[in-house]
């Protein structure tokens, strides 16, 4: 027997404490949610897009309330039901003599415990439909794609905006249906009219009937799930790819039908039990749908994978894997050309012996070889173009494009930036770093093909700002490092620091005023700062707050359908500086296309070391570069441009219809601007890795598989990234050099290159254009990983950079970049030295390139491609001034040694002359050489610098004289 109810009495003090915790607990929980929504529809009036914060808010609230009452009744009216059928006499059992201590203790407060169950439940299902807000605009608005899928030839918009909303319907369905049934039987039970271990009926009459309604509902919700399941076999991931496999179409979707019509059936039957007097039915029928279920569904699938399709996969499995590939291809925007796509395959004969006339000055790849690393000399930027302590640049460059005198070139370019964490002792109170350090100042850029870090000229940069970009407006108060918010406008004296050592008060269209109190009240509130209430700058005319500043954020915050690429880049346009971010459509709902982790597509060695943003861990299966986006540094302005006639944007369009601009209305200078985005390019690179097969049976058996290169020089196994360059357009030897983003790929499982693939970043006609240089097989090429190795392996070469990285100097290598020329591949890094400490800065030391079979090191490009011409043995010297020793690049192929008669090199002044025979310069070397190794044990850099000049001449003189002296003659005299 069960002890009694302990009767717990609680003081009418301590209900009035607990009254007014509980209520303040709902009211700062109400409040924050208000000063939320509030601050944010201040910030959607700022940036003129009011209409999108409404019109999200009205759709979260009519889903919370009409999902959340309709729940709420039909769960509550079962509750309430079964609490009515309660039997008035009960059987005197054990059981029932237990339950009536609850029912005793319950009864008198069935009505608070009646409202709050209804309470939980309104709020719960409220909660969770109004997270779905976007299925449901879709569904309202989605367009159609005008393309079917090949098993139901349905239009992919019925399984892109039909599918998942009939699906979360039918969720809704069946937690109502389920939680009705778990509820009532939980009432009937503790008043009686369900009994378990009293002899007797188990059921009344009428909680009978009820519970047989509530079950016949939910095999009708079942039947229903078993119709929409037979789409769903589209997304099935049972067979080598995503899509319906031949078990799925042969085996699958026959069983999801006979269990559709299981289900009618025996729902009918549930249905008929009602006139019945057994309560069997009901629960044989639900058992009868489990068991077959189990076997139709599971069973029967299993073994025909098992005994049909695995022992002759790749021939059963092939044309479903032809459906995916076509699929895949056209999610990803990857179609070939021959199918009316951007992606062009182009055979590329390369050999490792290349002729060097290629490499001639004139050549646009060669005239515009990147040895600026973007990644790199971020530091270097902030040496020479931080000028004032609390500015700095992003972690990562960026790389655009400019015409300056004429001629179009690349640079790596920058914004000074207001950076917090560079303000030091009383910068750092409250009044300083949100009133008087509010914004950053200009911008700087650098030729991409010069040695900034050595010859200390900027293209553009200074305070105040100097250059042909003819920046007039510096000022920068949207950015990637600017603090989350910032004081600005107020009246009276300037007291916003500007670059230029003077005070400045902010006259743009950005920022939610301070006006009235209320603003200045939520926004205490929502920074838990008293002194928007107590400061004079918050509260003076004119005064603004700056908040969500990152332009990445502002684009997402703007059009939230968007996934926004992790890298915006800046660019000097009429005067000003602008932010540029792209903006991505995706779906995960496309039949037959491979479903994948968007940021394991999107993961390299820049976002494994934190240099660019992660994309977020969520699954696509569909991509589209769908819009361009603006935001002005200076006014906060957001713009968003449609880019790509895609269905996912034109249905978002539908829903928000001033969000969006035409691509027509897209300003000449800001298009001039617009570049490939690298994350969708590494999506379908990634793709590219398997997609390129044509063939089933290939596909199947993972033949002629490429993968992405690793970063040579990171310890863990990440990609390279892809690098923009400005260049020829591969497979062409000359014309106008194209702005390209590019990659190369290898065999896999090896380090042998496999293909080049490059992407138009140029707009016009051929922007997006996709071209694949493939290497034929049998050719066995080098990759960047092979070639990395090469460099590091160099005698010359390793010797030299064990030096550089010593004496708490660091080596960093740059990015090496691959590039296809004449008949072969160039490969360029330029390799830097950082000094030990705070001040140290990555200065250009050495370039290495790698052209088929030959290497070239010198302390800078043109001595570095010079050394190409002497053939595979030779690596350029360096002379104790760390030039290299190579003239420009060579124009013509490489020229037979001179004679011995041709005039000897110049020596240093400290050096005397060669003289003597052979073997003399011969004996002269070896002394030279041993020089050499002595000087690399001492570390003294002019002693190596001098003993490998000494070492090259030696060199050049022997030579000289064996080319000069007599030949033997091929008989005996």
């Amino acid at each position: 027997m069960r002890p009694d109810m302990p009767n717990i009495r609680v003081s009418r003090r301590g209900k009035i404490v607990i009254g007014v915790l509980v209520s303040l607990f709902v009211l700062l929980s109400a409040l924050g949610s208000l000063v939320r929504v509030y601050t944010n529809w201040l910030w959607f009036g700022e940036v003129g897009f009011r209409d999108v914060f409404s019109t999200i808010l009205v759709t979260r609230i009519v889903l919370f309330l009409t999902v959340g009452i309709a729940l709420a009744v039909i769960i509550g009216a079962n509750v309430f039901l079964a609490y009515r059928m309660r039997p008035p006499f009960r059987p005197i059992s054990q059981e029932q003599e237990n339950l009536e201590r609850y029912r005793v203790t319950l009864e008198p407060k069935k009505r608070l415990i009646f409202a709050a169950l209804v309470g939980l439940i309104f709020i719960a299902s409220g909660t969770s439909a109004q997270a779905n807000w976007k299925i449901w605009q879709l569904w309202r608005h989605g367009e159609s794609f005008g393309v079917t899928d090949p098993q139901f030839n349905r239009d992919i918009s019925f399984f892109a905006w039909d599918y998942p909303a009939y699906r979360l319907i039918l969720g809704l369905g069946f937690n109502a249906v389920v939680f009705s049934l778990l509820l009532s039987l939980a009432v009937h039970y503790l008043f009686g009219a369900f009994r378990i271990a009293t002899p007797g009926p188990k059921l009344t009459i009428a909680a009978r009937r009820h519970v047989t309604l509530l079950v016949f509902f939910f095999i009708v919700l079942k039947a229903c799930a078993y119709w929409l399941d037979r789409y769903g076999l589209v997304f099935s991931g049972r067979g080598k790819v995503t899509g319906a496999s031949y078990t799925d179409v042969n085996a699958s979707l026959p069983a999801k039908m006979i269990l559709f019509w299981v289900a009618v059936l025996i729902a009918l039957a549930v249905l008929a039990s009602l006139w019945l007097k057994s309560a069997q039915i009901p629960v044989i029928s639900f058992v009868v749908l489990l068991i077959l279920s189990i076997g139709i569904n599971g069973i029967y699938p299993a073994i025909v994978q098992q005994v049909t399709v695995k022992p002759n996969a790749s021939d059963k499995e092939a044309p479903y894997i032809t459906r995916n590939i076509q699929a895949t291809r056209q999610a990803y925007d990857i179609v070939t050309d021959k199918d009316g796509g951007q992606v062009t395959y182009q055979d590329y004969q390369v050999t490792n012996r290349p002729d060097n006339a290629a490499l001639t000055a004139s050549d646009p790849t060669v005239a515009n070889l990147r040895i600026l690393d973007p990644n790199v000399v971020s530091p270097t930027f902030s040496k020479f173009q931080q000028l004032r302590n609390q500015y700095g640049f992003p972690a990562k460059l960026d790389i655009d494009r400019y015409e300056v005198d004429g001629e179009v070139a690349d640079y790596v370019v920058g914004v000074r930036e207001l950076d917090q964490s560079k303000l030091t002792g009383n910068q750092t109170n409250w009044i300083n770093q949100h009133t008087f350090y509010t914004h950053g100042y200009g911008f700087a850029a650098a030729a991409a093909s010069s040695d900034v870090t050595n010859t200390k000229q900027f293209t553009e940069g200074e305070i105040p700002p100097k250059g042909p970009l003819n920046l007039t407006t510096p000022q920068v108060y949207y950015g990637e490092l600017l603090p989350n918010y910032s004081i600005v406008g107020a009246s009276g004296a300037p007291r916003e620091y500007d670059g230029a050592e003077v005070n400045t008060t902010y006259t743009g269209t950005g920022g939610v005023p301070l006006s009235n109190i209320l603003n200045r009240l939520a926004f205490g509130m929502k920074y838990r700062e008293t002194n928007f209430l107590l400061n004079d700058a918050a509260s003076a005319k004119g005064a603004k707050i700056m908040f969500d500043r990152d332009p990445r954020e502002r684009v997402k915050k703007v059009a939230p359908f968007l996934t926004v690429d992790g890298d915006p880049y800046p660019a000097v346009i009429d005067g000003r500086v602008q932010w540029f971010v792209d903006g991505y459509t995706t779906i995960a709902n496309y039949p037959y296309s491979e479903r994948q982790s968007l940021s394991d597509l999107t993961t390299d060695s820049l976002t494994a070391t934190n240099r660019t943003a992660s994309q977020a861990d969520s699954q696509v299966n569909y991509i589209r570069n769908s819009v361009k986006a603006t935001v002005d540094a200076y006014s906060g302005k957001v713009t968003l441009y449609e880019w790509d006639e895609d269905p996912v944007l034109k249905s978002w369009m539908k829903v928000f219809p001033d969000l969006v601009q035409s691509k027509a209305s897209m300003p000449a200078s800001v298009l001039a601007h617009v570049r490939y985005p690298q994350d969708l390019f590494e999506v379908q690179r990634k793709l590219l890795e398997q997609y390129h097969v044509d063939s089933a049976t290939d596909f199947y058996n993972v033949a002629d598989k490429w993968t992405v290169p690793n970063d040579p020089y990171l310890d863990s196994d990440v990609a390279q990234p892809p690098y923009y360059v400005l260049a020829s357009a591969p497979g062409t030897k000359a014309g106008t050099p194209k702005f390209q983003l590019t990659t190369p790929m290898k065999v896999n499982n090896s380090t042998n290159l496999a293909a080049y693939i490059s992407v138009d970043s140029d707009p016009g006609p051929t922007y997006g254009k996709m071209t694949v240089l493939n290497v034929p097989d049998g050719t066995v090429i080098q990759g960047p990983e092979q070639i990395a190795n090469t460099f590091r392996s160099n005698a010359t070469i390793s010797q030299n950079i064990s030096l550089l990285d010593s004496g708490g100097s660091q080596v960093i290598h740059g990015n090496l970049l691959t590039l296809p020329i004449g008949d072969s591949f160039l490969y360029v890094e330029p390799l830097y030295v950082q000094g030990s400490g705070s001040t140290g800065y990555p200065i250009l030391q050495r370039v290495m390139v790698a052209y088929g079979d030959k290497i070239g090191y010198a302390a800078d490009l043109a001595g570095a491609l010079d050394n190409l011409s002497r053939g595979p043995v030779g690596v350029s010297l360096i002379n104790s001034s760390g030039v290299g020793t190579g003239g420009p690049p060579a124009t013509t192929s490489p020229s037979p040694t001179p004679p011995a008669t041709s005039a000897p090199p110049t020596a240093q002044p400290s050096t005397p002359p060669i003289t003597g025979n052979q073997a003399q310069i011969l004996t002269q070397l070896n002394t030279a050489i041993t020089r050499l190794q002595a000087a690399y044990r001492s570390g003294d850099f002019a002693a190596i610098g001098q003993a490998q000049a000494d070492v090259q001449r030696l060199l050049k003189a022997y030579e000289d004289g064996r080319a000069a002296s007599p030949k033997p003659s091929a008989t005996p005299p």
